[in-house]
């Protein structure tokens, strides 16, 4: 396949008991002793939870009851941390701190993967992948996701995106506008956008992520992606420098000034700003008609399958995938930014040795098959991606298309930092409190005294 090229509730975090001993000790961990509930190894697994509407919970769910059965000297414990993005990344990174708190495994989105490993919060997994065979059958690139930037590996791939325009079909074609819409350009965003609002003042037209409070969705599903539809980059890795003066800066957050401001074609502040703002658009909103375009990842098909938030019964009749396109048409024509999640081990963990059995099982060619499937992400395994229920999957061929033309975050321990100013800019543009060259002149500003004045250009 093409793509094989590329690539706030908040649940408190209980300290862990004194446990039994258990007969089956963990060589890795600092005691020497594995942690056990009677005669059974307790793992935890902790990740981002999204309440009642978490797809990956349900299919941990599943996971759990297959895996215990098999392993009854082994109990699988979830622990989710349900936060927001922003949040969660804190609140994982306390818990890796201390022993007594940190998880077994825990769920790392690949571009805090580095700065976590720097800080000492992973246990390095080289000697576990080079002796399994399996390890062959992850996609090769999509392998550096969970490598830190000295080389070591400190993950397993679990997933892997893409990102896009998911438009409505009935809004289109009520609209007068083609049902298998491919824009060209964010002439073409705009235009259609224009025609959805004289058609229906009722529907919004067009959105996007803007709202700090949703974290690096902003900076990836918006920014970064606009950004580099420009033909600039953010980070040049061969010169080590961050881009702070290129003129794709300022109008990528003229996109988003045109959209939520200029041309009135955005939600309202109450629902942009909101940190349910994805929910109320992905698994309301746009699957009943009362958006027309979401700029937002391939994963959220899994909220119209069956068993999904919203499911659909014909997602295809509904819904559409288009890759986002180039500012002005420019080669390649559409781009993407490519991310994922990765499996770890805390360096803190007292189970390293039966953490890693764990991961093992759950990296199984059937259950990352099932992952993507549950999960509407794309897979990171070649065998998974050629089974046939995965490529039967809707919308699958658009969304793998549009890895073609990926690119990744950059590698770089400060990128989080970084991130953040991105996340500042974009809502002080579409809050009208700044308009683009005022926020790019202040971006400039932060990264350069977060990256050092000879670390830009």
């Amino acid at each position: 396949m093409v793509w094989m090229l590329k690539r706030k509730m908040f649940v408190p975090i209980l300290l862990s008991g004194i446990l039994l001993l258990s007969a089956c000790s963990d060589s890795d961990n600092a005691s020497g002793e594995a942690e056990s509930e009677g005669d059974k190894t307790e793992i935890k697994i902790t990740w981002r939870g999204l309440g009642d509407k978490d797809n990956l919970k349900r299919y941990l769910e599943g996971f759990e009851a297959d895996f215990e059965s098999e392993n009854e000297d082994i109990d699988i414990v979830l622990s989710p941390i349900t936060a927001s993005e922003g949040d969660y990344f804190s609140k994982v990174a306390l818990t890796m701190q201390s022993a007594e708190t940190a998880p077994d495994i825990v769920s790392e989105d690949t571009f805090m993967l580095s700065a976590d490993a720097n800080a000492g919060y992973l246990k390095p997994l080289d000697e576990y992948v080079d002796s399994w065979d399996e390890w062959d059958n992850f996609i090769e690139n999509i392998k550096s996701g969970t490598t830190g930037n000295d080389g070591t590996i400190y993950g397993v791939p679990t997933t892997t995106d893409s990102r896009g325009i998911w438009y409505n079909k009935e809004v289109f074609e009520a609209a007068g506008l083609p049902v298998d819409w491919q824009p060209v350009s964010w002439k073409d965003v705009y235009a259609a956008a224009e025609t959805i609002k004289e058609a229906n003042g009722d529907v919004v037209p067009f959105a996007m992520n803007v709202a700090k409070a949703n974290g690096e969705a902003v900076s990836m599903q918006t920014f970064e992606m606009l950004l580099y539809g420009t033909g600039e980059t953010l980070y040049d890795g061969d010169s080590e420098k961050w881009n702070v003066n290129g003129q794709g800066i300022t109008d990528a957050l003229v996109f988003v000034d045109e959209i939520m401001n200029k041309r009135d074609l955005g939600p309202s502040l109450s629902i942009a700003l909101n940190a349910n703002y994805s929910s109320v658009m992905t698994q309301d909103l746009l699957p009943n008609g009362g958006v027309g375009m979401v700029l937002d990842g391939n994963w959220n098909i899994a909220n119209y399958m069956e068993g999904g938030a919203a499911p659909l019964e014909d997602v295809e009749a509904t819904l559409g995938f288009a890759p986002f396109p180039t500012k002005d048409g420019e080669e390649p024509g559409s781009v993407t930014m490519a991310g994922g999640w990765g499996w770890s081990i805390p360096e803190k963990s007292k189970n390293h040795d039966v953490a890693w059995k764990v991961i093992q099982a759950m990296s199984s060619e059937e259950y990352q098959t099932k992952r993507a499937l549950t999960g509407g992400t794309l897979t990171v395994r070649t065998d998974s991606a050629e089974s046939s229920d995965y490529l039967e999957r809707p919308l699958i061929e658009p969304a793998t298309k549009a890895l073609e033309n990926a690119h990744f975050r950059p590698k770089n321990d400060l990128y989080p930092n970084v991130s953040i100013e991105i996340q500042n800019a974009v809502e002080a543009v579409a809050s009208g409190t700044m308009s683009p060259e005022d926020a790019a002149a202040n971006y400039k500003a932060k990264v350069s005294d977060i990256v050092g004045e000879e670390n830009v250009y």
